[in-house]
Protein backbone atom coordinates (compact mmCIF):
# COMPACT_ATOMS: atom_id res chain seq x y z
CA UNK A 1 0.00 0.00 0.00
CA UNK A 2 1.27 3.55 -1.03
CA UNK A 3 0.27 6.83 0.52
CA UNK A 4 -1.23 9.41 -2.56
CA UNK A 5 -0.55 13.01 -0.80
CA UNK A 6 -3.65 14.38 -1.74
CA UNK A 7 -4.23 18.20 -0.41
CA UNK A 8 -7.05 20.05 -0.16
CA UNK A 9 -6.59 23.02 -3.03
CA UNK A 10 -7.74 25.92 -1.29
CA UNK A 11 -24.88 35.37 -12.59
CA UNK A 12 -27.71 35.36 -10.45
CA UNK A 13 -27.51 37.31 -7.24
CA UNK A 14 -29.18 35.26 -4.46
CA UNK A 15 -29.90 38.30 -2.71
CA UNK A 16 -33.50 38.96 -3.77
CA UNK A 17 -34.27 42.91 -2.99
CA UNK A 18 -35.25 46.07 -5.34
CA UNK A 19 -32.49 48.26 -6.33
CA UNK A 20 -32.34 51.56 -4.72
CA UNK A 21 -30.31 53.30 -7.19
CA UNK A 22 -29.01 53.04 -10.89
CA UNK A 23 -27.09 50.60 -12.47
CA UNK A 24 -23.62 49.95 -10.64
CA UNK A 25 -20.94 52.60 -12.55
CA UNK A 26 -16.89 51.50 -12.28
CA UNK A 27 -15.22 55.04 -12.32
CA UNK A 28 -11.60 56.40 -11.65
CA UNK A 29 -10.79 57.90 -8.04
CA UNK A 30 -8.89 60.42 -10.34
CA UNK A 31 -12.58 62.15 -11.11
CA UNK A 32 -13.47 64.66 -8.63
CA UNK A 33 -16.77 65.86 -8.28
CA UNK A 34 -16.71 69.32 -8.51
CA UNK A 35 -20.00 69.82 -6.64
CA UNK A 36 -18.96 68.35 -3.71
CA UNK A 37 -16.64 68.50 -1.61
CA UNK A 38 -15.24 66.15 1.22
CA UNK A 39 -16.40 67.28 4.80
CA UNK A 40 -13.98 66.86 8.07
CA UNK A 41 -16.69 64.62 9.12
CA UNK A 42 -15.18 61.24 10.87
CA UNK A 43 -13.89 58.35 8.73
CA UNK A 44 -14.73 55.20 10.86
CA UNK A 45 -12.14 52.16 10.08
CA UNK A 46 -13.25 48.91 11.16
CA UNK A 47 -10.61 46.45 11.74
CA UNK A 48 -11.45 42.22 11.05
CA UNK A 49 -9.91 40.57 14.24
CA UNK A 50 -9.66 37.08 15.48
CA UNK A 51 -10.23 36.71 19.80
CA UNK A 52 -6.75 35.05 20.09
CA UNK A 53 -4.79 37.67 17.59
CA UNK A 54 -4.09 40.47 20.91
CA UNK A 55 -0.06 40.59 19.02
CA UNK A 56 -1.72 41.62 15.82
CA UNK A 57 -3.87 44.43 17.35
CA UNK A 58 -1.44 45.39 19.31
CA UNK A 59 1.14 45.99 16.55
CA UNK A 60 -1.82 48.43 15.09
CA UNK A 61 -1.77 50.47 18.28
CA UNK A 62 1.69 50.98 18.47
CA UNK A 63 2.25 51.96 14.60
CA UNK A 64 -0.60 53.66 12.60
CA UNK A 65 -3.60 53.63 15.29
CA UNK A 66 -0.77 55.23 17.27
CA UNK A 67 -0.02 57.53 14.80
CA UNK A 68 -3.48 58.97 14.24
CA UNK A 69 -4.11 59.54 17.99
CA UNK A 70 -1.28 61.41 18.12
CA UNK A 71 -1.65 63.34 15.32
CA UNK A 72 -3.31 66.74 15.67
CA UNK A 73 -5.94 66.38 12.56
CA UNK A 74 -6.14 62.68 11.96
CA UNK A 75 -7.39 61.77 15.85
CA UNK A 76 -10.44 64.20 15.29
CA UNK A 77 -11.03 62.95 11.45
CA UNK A 78 -10.51 59.56 12.44
CA UNK A 79 -11.97 56.97 14.48
CA UNK A 80 -10.86 52.95 14.85
CA UNK A 81 -12.58 49.97 16.16
CA UNK A 82 -11.17 46.37 16.13
CA UNK A 83 -14.13 43.87 15.17
CA UNK A 84 -13.82 40.50 17.53
CA UNK A 85 -16.70 37.86 18.13
CA UNK A 86 -17.94 37.72 21.54
CA UNK A 87 -17.65 33.42 21.44
CA UNK A 88 -14.86 31.23 20.83
CA UNK A 89 -15.87 28.05 19.35
CA UNK A 90 -16.39 25.18 22.57
CA UNK A 91 -15.11 22.48 20.09
CA UNK A 92 -11.29 22.03 20.13
CA UNK A 93 -10.16 22.03 16.79
CA UNK A 94 -9.12 18.38 16.57
CA UNK A 95 -12.88 17.81 17.31
CA UNK A 96 -14.18 20.07 14.22
CA UNK A 97 -14.90 18.75 10.53
CA UNK A 98 -12.48 21.60 9.71
CA UNK A 99 -10.17 24.76 11.11
CA UNK A 100 -12.86 27.28 9.21
CA UNK A 101 -15.98 26.53 11.39
CA UNK A 102 -17.50 25.52 14.68
CA UNK A 103 -18.96 22.17 13.33
CA UNK A 104 -18.46 18.95 15.69
CA UNK A 105 -16.41 16.16 13.95
CA UNK A 106 -19.30 13.17 14.77
CA UNK A 107 -16.98 10.02 14.51
CA UNK A 108 -17.97 6.43 16.05
CA UNK A 109 -16.00 3.56 15.59
CA UNK A 110 -17.41 1.23 12.84
CA UNK A 111 -16.22 -2.09 11.44
CA UNK A 112 -18.67 -1.85 8.37
CA UNK A 113 -16.79 -0.47 5.56
CA UNK A 114 -19.58 -0.71 2.72
CA UNK A 115 -21.09 2.37 1.70
CA UNK A 116 -24.03 1.25 0.37
CA UNK A 117 -25.55 -2.22 -0.56
CA UNK A 118 -28.09 -3.05 -3.43
CA UNK A 119 -31.22 -1.09 -2.03
CA UNK A 120 -34.18 -0.41 -4.01
CA UNK A 121 -32.96 0.14 -7.32
CA UNK A 122 -34.31 2.06 -9.94
CA UNK A 123 -33.75 1.84 -14.09
CA UNK A 124 -31.72 5.41 -15.10
CA UNK A 125 -32.31 7.00 -17.68
CA UNK A 126 -28.45 9.47 -17.85
CA UNK A 127 -25.51 7.99 -18.77
CA UNK A 128 -23.60 9.56 -16.17
CA UNK A 129 -23.95 9.50 -12.24
CA UNK A 130 -21.74 11.64 -9.66
CA UNK A 131 -21.30 11.32 -6.14
CA UNK A 132 -19.24 13.96 -3.90
CA UNK A 133 -17.83 13.16 -0.81
CA UNK A 134 -15.50 14.37 1.65
CA UNK A 135 -13.14 12.36 4.21
CA UNK A 136 -13.19 13.57 7.78
CA UNK A 137 -10.62 11.00 8.73
CA UNK A 138 -7.93 9.08 6.69
CA UNK A 139 -9.49 6.37 4.54
CA UNK A 140 -8.43 3.40 1.94
CA UNK A 141 -10.72 3.25 -0.83
CA UNK A 142 -10.25 -0.79 -1.96
CA UNK A 143 -13.24 -2.01 -4.47
CA UNK A 144 -15.27 0.18 -6.47
CA UNK A 145 -18.64 -1.03 -7.11
CA UNK A 146 -21.62 -1.04 -10.01
CA UNK A 147 -25.32 -1.46 -8.94
CA UNK A 148 -26.93 -4.60 -11.08
CA UNK A 149 -30.10 -4.08 -13.39
CA UNK A 150 -32.75 -6.55 -14.41
CA UNK A 151 -34.21 -9.60 -12.76
CA UNK A 152 -31.47 -11.42 -13.39
CA UNK A 153 -29.19 -9.46 -10.97
CA UNK A 154 -26.57 -8.67 -14.30
CA UNK A 155 -25.06 -5.85 -15.75
CA UNK A 156 -26.80 -4.52 -18.61
CA UNK A 157 -23.85 -2.51 -20.01
CA UNK A 158 -20.59 -1.92 -20.19
CA UNK A 159 -19.95 0.95 -17.14
CA UNK A 160 -16.75 2.63 -15.51
CA UNK A 161 -16.69 3.76 -12.29
CA UNK A 162 -13.62 6.54 -11.51
CA UNK A 163 -12.52 8.41 -8.40
CA UNK A 164 -11.69 12.21 -8.41
CA UNK A 165 -10.24 14.45 -6.29
CA UNK A 166 -13.21 17.24 -6.93
CA UNK A 167 -12.31 19.34 -9.86
CA UNK A 168 -9.33 17.62 -11.08
CA UNK A 169 -9.40 15.89 -14.12
CA UNK A 170 -7.60 12.94 -14.27
CA UNK A 171 -8.71 9.84 -11.69
CA UNK A 172 -7.09 8.85 -9.33
CA UNK A 173 -8.47 5.04 -9.34
CA UNK A 174 -10.99 3.27 -11.67
CA UNK A 175 -12.70 0.52 -12.49
CA UNK A 176 -14.09 -1.13 -15.49
CA UNK A 177 -17.47 -3.41 -15.28
CA UNK A 178 -18.87 -5.70 -18.11
CA UNK A 179 -20.78 -8.65 -18.67
CA UNK A 180 -18.41 -10.92 -19.30
CA UNK A 181 -16.11 -9.25 -16.38
CA UNK A 182 -18.75 -8.20 -13.71
CA UNK A 183 -16.21 -8.58 -10.55
CA UNK A 184 -17.48 -10.52 -7.26
CA UNK A 185 -20.84 -9.29 -6.05
CA UNK A 186 -21.05 -8.46 -2.14
CA UNK A 187 -24.64 -7.29 -0.51
CA UNK A 188 -25.87 -7.02 -4.11
CA UNK A 189 -23.67 -4.85 -5.65
CA UNK A 190 -20.65 -5.76 -8.17
CA UNK A 191 -17.14 -4.74 -7.04
CA UNK A 192 -13.78 -4.63 -8.31
CA UNK A 193 -10.63 -4.39 -6.37
CA UNK A 194 -8.33 -0.91 -7.23
CA UNK A 195 -4.98 -0.03 -6.34
CA UNK A 196 -5.28 1.14 -2.69
CA UNK A 197 -4.55 4.89 -1.61
CA UNK A 198 -4.62 6.33 1.77
CA UNK A 199 -7.14 9.34 1.21
CA UNK A 200 -6.06 12.43 4.00
CA UNK A 201 -8.76 13.85 6.10
CA UNK A 202 -9.90 17.01 3.83
CA UNK A 203 -9.83 14.89 0.71
CA UNK A 204 -12.79 16.20 -1.38
CA UNK A 205 -13.95 13.31 -4.15
CA UNK A 206 -15.96 12.67 -6.27
CA UNK A 207 -17.05 8.97 -7.32
CA UNK A 208 -18.50 9.41 -11.34
CA UNK A 209 -20.23 6.23 -12.83
CA UNK A 210 -20.06 6.21 -16.98
CA UNK A 211 -21.97 4.75 -19.23
CA UNK A 212 -21.81 4.07 -23.24
CA UNK A 213 -25.81 3.59 -23.26
CA UNK A 214 -27.80 5.91 -21.47
CA UNK A 215 -30.15 2.78 -19.38
CA UNK A 216 -26.69 1.43 -18.81
CA UNK A 217 -27.07 2.28 -15.32
CA UNK A 218 -28.74 1.65 -12.41
CA UNK A 219 -29.45 4.06 -9.50
CA UNK A 220 -30.72 3.26 -5.47
CA UNK A 221 -33.30 5.27 -3.67
CA UNK A 222 -30.95 6.74 -1.32
CA UNK A 223 -32.07 7.69 2.31
CA UNK A 224 -31.27 11.68 1.25
CA UNK A 225 -33.93 11.32 -1.61
CA UNK A 226 -36.81 13.85 -1.18
CA UNK A 227 -38.64 12.18 1.87
CA UNK A 228 -42.27 12.32 0.07
CA UNK A 229 -41.28 9.48 -2.07
CA UNK A 230 -43.49 6.05 -1.57
CA UNK A 231 -40.14 3.91 -2.61
CA UNK A 232 -38.59 2.38 0.47
CA UNK A 233 -35.15 3.51 0.96
CA UNK A 234 -31.93 3.11 2.20
CA UNK A 235 -29.56 4.56 4.75
CA UNK A 236 -26.05 5.23 3.79
CA UNK A 237 -23.04 4.07 5.74
CA UNK A 238 -20.50 6.73 6.58
CA UNK A 239 -18.16 4.70 8.28
CA UNK A 240 -19.14 5.69 11.88
CA UNK A 241 -18.72 9.19 10.54
CA UNK A 242 -15.22 9.15 8.91
CA UNK A 243 -16.97 10.43 5.82
CA UNK A 244 -19.51 13.29 4.72
CA UNK A 245 -21.70 11.73 1.20
CA UNK A 246 -22.92 14.69 -0.39
CA UNK A 247 -27.01 14.79 -1.24
CA UNK A 248 -28.20 12.81 -4.21
CA UNK A 249 -31.27 14.13 -4.45
CA UNK A 250 -32.14 15.76 -7.91
CA UNK A 251 -30.93 19.34 -8.63
CA UNK A 252 -29.09 19.87 -4.78
CA UNK A 253 -25.78 20.10 -6.71
CA UNK A 254 -26.14 23.32 -8.63
CA UNK A 255 -22.23 23.56 -8.10
CA UNK A 256 -21.13 20.46 -9.61
CA UNK A 257 -17.77 20.25 -11.06
CA UNK A 258 -18.00 16.78 -12.96
CA UNK A 259 -20.00 15.94 -15.34
CA UNK A 260 -23.17 13.49 -14.34
CA UNK A 261 -26.55 13.92 -12.67
CA UNK A 262 -26.28 13.63 -8.94
CA UNK A 263 -26.69 10.29 -7.28
CA UNK A 264 -25.24 6.64 -6.57
CA UNK A 265 -25.53 3.99 -9.15
CA UNK A 266 -22.94 1.70 -7.25
CA UNK A 267 -20.71 1.65 -4.16
CA UNK A 268 -17.40 0.96 -2.59
CA UNK A 269 -15.50 0.25 0.33
CA UNK A 270 -12.80 1.49 2.15
CA UNK A 271 -10.74 0.58 5.38
CA UNK A 272 -10.28 3.28 8.21
CA UNK A 273 -6.37 4.13 8.14
CA UNK A 274 -4.57 3.71 11.36
CA UNK A 275 -7.88 2.71 13.56
CA UNK A 276 -6.12 2.99 17.21
CA UNK A 277 -5.46 6.62 16.13
CA UNK A 278 -8.85 7.38 15.77
CA UNK A 279 -10.06 5.04 18.98
CA UNK A 280 -7.20 7.63 20.86
CA UNK A 281 -8.77 10.54 19.40
CA UNK A 282 -12.63 9.53 20.50
CA UNK A 283 -11.11 8.18 24.16
CA UNK A 284 -9.07 11.75 24.55
CA UNK A 285 -12.14 13.83 23.43
CA UNK A 286 -13.79 14.48 26.91
CA UNK A 287 -10.21 15.76 28.78
CA UNK A 288 -9.44 17.93 25.33
CA UNK A 289 -12.81 19.28 25.94
CA UNK A 290 -12.38 20.39 29.64
CA UNK A 291 -9.24 22.04 28.77
CA UNK A 292 -10.30 23.70 25.84
CA UNK A 293 -12.90 25.11 28.00
CA UNK A 294 -10.72 26.47 30.34
CA UNK A 295 -8.77 27.94 27.82
CA UNK A 296 -11.84 29.77 26.16
CA UNK A 297 -12.78 31.44 30.05
CA UNK A 298 -9.04 32.67 30.35
CA UNK A 299 -9.46 33.98 26.73
CA UNK A 300 -13.10 35.70 27.77
CA UNK A 301 -10.90 37.58 30.47
CA UNK A 302 -8.33 38.88 28.60
CA UNK A 303 -10.41 39.95 26.18
CA UNK A 304 -12.26 41.62 28.80
CA UNK A 305 -8.75 43.34 30.39
CA UNK A 306 -7.92 44.29 26.66
CA UNK A 307 -11.35 45.69 25.76
CA UNK A 308 -11.44 47.82 29.14
CA UNK A 309 -7.34 49.05 28.76
CA UNK A 310 -8.16 50.47 25.02
CA UNK A 311 -11.48 50.81 24.27
CA UNK A 312 -11.36 50.04 20.82
CA UNK A 313 -12.93 47.06 20.51
CA UNK A 314 -16.66 45.83 19.33
CA UNK A 315 -17.38 42.25 20.64
CA UNK A 316 -19.98 41.39 18.62
CA UNK A 317 -22.25 38.57 19.00
CA UNK A 318 -21.29 35.50 16.97
CA UNK A 319 -18.67 32.67 17.35
CA UNK A 320 -15.70 33.72 16.10
CA UNK A 321 -14.61 31.37 13.35
CA UNK A 322 -13.40 32.02 9.78
CA UNK A 323 -16.84 31.19 8.63
CA UNK A 324 -18.76 33.75 10.58
CA UNK A 325 -17.05 36.09 9.56
CA UNK A 326 -19.24 37.58 6.88
CA UNK A 327 -21.85 37.70 9.96
CA UNK A 328 -18.85 38.92 12.11
CA UNK A 329 -18.98 42.55 9.70
CA UNK A 330 -22.98 42.65 9.11
CA UNK A 331 -22.82 42.65 12.82
CA UNK A 332 -19.77 45.88 13.24
CA UNK A 333 -21.98 47.59 10.27
CA UNK A 334 -25.29 47.44 12.72
CA UNK A 335 -23.13 49.02 15.88
CA UNK A 336 -21.81 51.01 13.88
CA UNK A 337 -24.41 53.14 12.55
CA UNK A 338 -26.45 52.66 16.08
CA UNK A 339 -23.30 53.81 17.65
CA UNK A 340 -20.77 56.44 15.26
CA UNK A 341 -20.91 59.42 13.59
CA UNK A 342 -18.39 59.03 10.35
CA UNK A 343 -19.18 59.64 6.50
CA UNK A 344 -16.95 57.17 5.36
CA UNK A 345 -16.21 53.34 6.59
CA UNK A 346 -12.93 51.75 5.93
CA UNK A 347 -12.66 47.73 6.40
CA UNK A 348 -9.48 45.51 6.81
CA UNK A 349 -8.37 43.35 8.45
CA UNK A 350 -5.76 42.78 11.54
CA UNK A 351 -2.70 41.05 9.53
CA UNK A 352 -2.94 44.39 6.58
CA UNK A 353 -0.78 46.96 6.40
CA UNK A 354 -2.26 50.52 6.37
CA UNK A 355 -0.61 53.55 5.07
CA UNK A 356 -2.95 55.82 6.40
CA UNK A 357 -1.45 59.13 5.31
CA UNK A 358 -1.72 57.98 1.65
CA UNK A 359 -5.49 57.06 2.24
CA UNK A 360 -6.45 60.18 3.96
CA UNK A 361 -4.67 62.19 0.99
CA UNK A 362 -6.70 60.59 -1.88
CA UNK A 363 -10.07 61.01 0.62
CA UNK A 364 -9.10 64.63 0.70
CA UNK A 365 -8.18 65.25 -3.54
CA UNK A 366 -9.63 62.51 -5.12
CA UNK A 367 -12.96 63.26 -4.36
CA UNK A 368 -14.37 60.21 -3.24
CA UNK A 369 -18.45 60.79 -3.01
CA UNK A 370 -19.40 60.40 0.31
CA UNK A 371 -23.15 58.59 -1.37
CA UNK A 372 -23.68 55.38 -3.24
CA UNK A 373 -19.49 54.77 -3.42
CA UNK A 374 -17.36 51.76 -2.98
CA UNK A 375 -13.45 52.46 -3.29
CA UNK A 376 -11.14 49.23 -3.34
CA UNK A 377 -9.49 47.14 -5.72
CA UNK A 378 -11.54 44.95 -7.45
CA UNK A 379 -11.95 41.04 -8.36
CA UNK A 380 -13.91 40.51 -11.28
CA UNK A 381 -15.51 37.13 -13.03
CA UNK A 382 -13.40 35.54 -10.07
CA UNK A 383 -14.27 31.93 -9.76
CA UNK A 384 -16.14 30.25 -7.23
CA UNK A 385 -14.39 27.72 -5.20
CA UNK A 386 -16.17 24.21 -4.84
CA UNK A 387 -13.32 23.03 -2.47
CA UNK A 388 -11.05 24.09 0.30
CA UNK A 389 -10.58 27.05 2.65
CA UNK A 390 -12.90 29.38 0.15
CA UNK A 391 -15.56 26.60 -0.13
CA UNK A 392 -18.47 27.65 -1.56
CA UNK A 393 -21.51 25.69 -2.00
CA UNK A 394 -24.48 27.83 -1.70
CA UNK A 395 -23.75 30.47 -4.57
CA UNK A 396 -25.14 28.68 -7.96
CA UNK A 397 -22.97 30.66 -10.38
CA UNK A 398 -19.95 29.84 -11.96
CA UNK A 399 -18.30 33.25 -10.81
CA UNK A 400 -19.11 35.73 -7.85
CA UNK A 401 -20.02 39.42 -8.99
CA UNK A 402 -17.14 42.13 -8.89
CA UNK A 403 -15.88 42.02 -5.12
CA UNK A 404 -13.36 44.04 -3.41
CA UNK A 405 -9.92 42.78 -1.84
CA UNK A 406 -9.98 42.44 1.32
CA UNK A 407 -6.68 44.15 2.56
CA UNK A 408 -8.80 47.49 2.33
CA UNK A 409 -11.73 49.42 0.80
CA UNK A 410 -14.03 52.29 1.72
CA UNK A 411 -17.74 52.47 1.67
CA UNK A 412 -20.25 55.74 2.20
CA UNK A 413 -22.10 56.04 5.14
CA UNK A 414 -25.44 55.26 3.30
CA UNK A 415 -24.43 51.81 1.57
CA UNK A 416 -23.45 50.73 5.55
CA UNK A 417 -26.80 52.01 6.61
CA UNK A 418 -28.40 49.59 4.04
CA UNK A 419 -26.28 46.99 5.07
CA UNK A 420 -27.55 47.19 8.40
CA UNK A 421 -30.86 47.89 7.65
CA UNK A 422 -30.91 44.38 5.52
CA UNK A 423 -28.32 42.46 7.64
CA UNK A 424 -31.00 40.13 9.38
CA UNK A 425 -32.04 39.58 5.66
CA UNK A 426 -29.19 38.93 4.01
CA UNK A 427 -27.06 35.73 3.10
CA UNK A 428 -23.70 35.24 4.66
CA UNK A 429 -21.31 33.17 2.19
CA UNK A 430 -17.97 32.10 2.38
CA UNK A 431 -16.15 34.59 3.04
CA UNK A 432 -16.88 38.55 3.71
CA UNK A 433 -15.25 40.00 0.49
CA UNK A 434 -17.64 37.81 -1.48
CA UNK A 435 -20.54 37.93 0.46
CA UNK A 436 -19.52 42.28 0.25
CA UNK A 437 -19.74 41.72 -3.63
CA UNK A 438 -23.18 39.64 -3.72
CA UNK A 439 -24.84 42.29 -1.29
CA UNK A 440 -23.84 44.91 -3.34
CA UNK A 441 -24.66 43.80 -6.45
CA UNK A 442 -28.40 44.66 -5.26
CA UNK A 443 -27.67 47.98 -4.39
CA UNK A 444 -25.47 48.81 -7.27
CA UNK A 445 -23.07 51.36 -5.96
CA UNK A 446 -20.14 53.47 -7.79
CA UNK A 447 -17.06 51.76 -7.78
CA UNK A 448 -13.97 53.64 -7.56
CA UNK A 449 -11.22 51.42 -8.75
CA UNK A 450 -7.71 51.38 -7.21
CA UNK A 451 -4.98 48.96 -7.31
CA UNK A 452 -3.29 50.70 -4.22
CA UNK A 453 -5.33 48.50 -2.16
CA UNK A 454 -3.12 45.32 -2.48
CA UNK A 455 -4.79 41.79 -2.97
CA UNK A 456 -2.08 39.64 -2.17
CA UNK A 457 1.29 39.89 0.35
CA UNK A 458 3.01 42.71 -1.74
CA UNK A 459 5.13 46.04 -1.17
CA UNK A 460 5.12 49.08 -3.36
CA UNK A 461 6.14 52.72 -2.28
CA UNK A 462 2.92 53.78 -2.68
CA UNK A 463 0.54 50.94 -2.09
CA UNK A 464 -2.42 51.71 0.60
CA UNK A 465 -2.34 48.15 1.62
CA UNK A 466 -0.91 44.99 1.85
CA UNK A 467 -2.48 41.94 3.45
CA UNK A 468 -1.00 38.44 4.98
CA UNK A 469 1.55 40.27 6.93
CA UNK A 470 3.20 39.02 10.26
CA UNK A 471 3.06 41.11 13.69
CA UNK A 472 7.24 41.12 12.95
CA UNK A 473 6.71 41.91 9.11
CA UNK A 474 3.86 44.91 10.03
CA UNK A 475 6.33 47.00 12.29
CA UNK A 476 9.31 46.73 10.00
CA UNK A 477 6.79 47.93 7.08
CA UNK A 478 5.73 51.21 9.45
CA UNK A 479 8.97 51.51 10.62
CA UNK A 480 10.28 51.92 6.81
CA UNK A 481 7.67 54.24 6.30
CA UNK A 482 8.06 56.37 8.90
CA UNK A 483 11.94 56.35 8.48
CA UNK A 484 12.27 56.89 4.79
CA UNK A 485 8.52 57.15 3.25
CA UNK A 486 8.84 53.89 1.82
CA UNK A 487 7.82 50.46 3.49
CA UNK A 488 9.82 47.87 1.09
CA UNK A 489 12.93 49.18 2.16
CA UNK A 490 15.18 52.30 2.53
CA UNK A 491 18.21 53.10 0.04
CA UNK A 492 20.35 54.45 2.52
CA UNK A 493 19.62 51.68 5.31
CA UNK A 494 17.75 51.98 8.32
CA UNK A 495 15.14 49.78 9.30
Amino acid sequence: MRSLALIILPCAVAVVVHLWLTSPTTTSLETKDSDEEFSSSELLVGVLSARHHHDLRQVIRDTWLGYLEDHPEFQHRVGVKFIVGRHGCPIPEEDREDPYSCSLLNLTETGNTEVADSGVLMASDVSSVALDFKVLHPVVITRLGVFPGGPAYLLPANVTVKLHQLDQEEAVVSARFSALSPGTQLGGVWYKPVEQFILPKGFEGTLVWESAEPAGLTQINSSSSSSSSSSPSVELNTGGGVLKLGQTAEGVLPHRSALGFPGLAGGFTFTIYEREALAGLLRGRAARAGLHAAGLRQQDAALRRESLEHGDMVLVDVVDTYRSVPTKLLQFYKWSVKNAEFSLLLKTDDDCYIDVDAVLTKIDHKGLRRNNSWWGNFRQSWAVDRIGKWQELQYPSPAYPAFACGSGYVVSRDLVQWLADNADQLKAYQGEDVSMGIWMAAVGPDKYQDPGWLCEKECYQDMLSSPQHSPEELRLLWARKRHCGDPCGCPWGGP
